[in-house]
């Protein structure tokens, strides 16, 4: 695994615990705190200690970082890569029979088995949902790979079309948050309206993270 440093890999442990409530990779925060806002765009300019990142719908937001950011590289992986027992994050959307499809998944280092464990409502779409959890089974068909996903509550089976996103996470740090980079970021609002990136995650090699 590229640049990974003992302190990386510890890093990569701690990501496992910054989720303590529906929403994936959401950094814990106090009950009077503002909800965590996710961040999709490009970095932008980089001005001292100001990320400037410019979002999909081309707006500019000013984000600083928190003082120990979980940072986390997106690098792509395959349907190949998911195995019987691989823990994933799958965003999927309901189809009209009640099944539901795959827009994106995420192959969790075994370091990150646990985050974000559930079934929830996720805002990449309208009506998008979150599921994490661990592959219980997966059939090969034609129009894609069904995966049966258990959790703590329940189970859900969702198909992977071939063309859905599939991603994995390497260890990264500071020197990934640089101009040109596609991140998605959990920002914490502060009190002055200024946002606080706890966690980042940066598409390597010009991608873009699907999330």
């Amino acid at each position: 695994m590229p640049r990974v440093a003992f302190r990386q890999v510890l890093g990569m442990i701690g990501l496992a615990a910054i989720v303590a409530t529906p929403g994936a990779w959401i950094v814990p925060v106090a009950a009077q705190d503002a909800p965590p806002v996710r961040v999709r765009g490009t970095i932008d300019r980089v001005d001292g200690a100001v990320y400037v990142v410019k979002t999909r719908d081309g707006t500019e937001l000013k984000i600083t970082a928190a003082e120990n950011p979980q940072i986390a590289g997106i690098i792509k992986a395959s349907l190949a890569d998911i195995k019987k027992n691989s823990f994933v994050g799958v965003t999927a959307m309901p189809q009209a029979d009640g099944s539901l499809s795959a827009l994106e998944v995420h192959i969790f280092p075994e370091a990150m088995r646990g985050t974000g464990e559930g079934h929830y409502p996720w805002d990449l779409q309208p009506k998008s949902t979150m599921t994490n959890a661990n592959v219980e089974d997966v059939v090969s068909a034609v129009d894609g790979n069904t995966l049966t996903l258990k959790y703590k509550d329940g189970d859900k089976k969702i198909l992977v079309p071939p063309t859905t996103p599939i991603v994995t996470y390497v260890p990264g740090d500071t020197n990934d948050l640089k101009p040109g980079a596609k991140v998605f970021i959990v920002a914490a609002k502060q009190p002055d309206g200024t946002l606080q990136g706890r966690a980042w995650r940066v598409g390597r090699d010009g991608l873009t993270p699907p999330m």
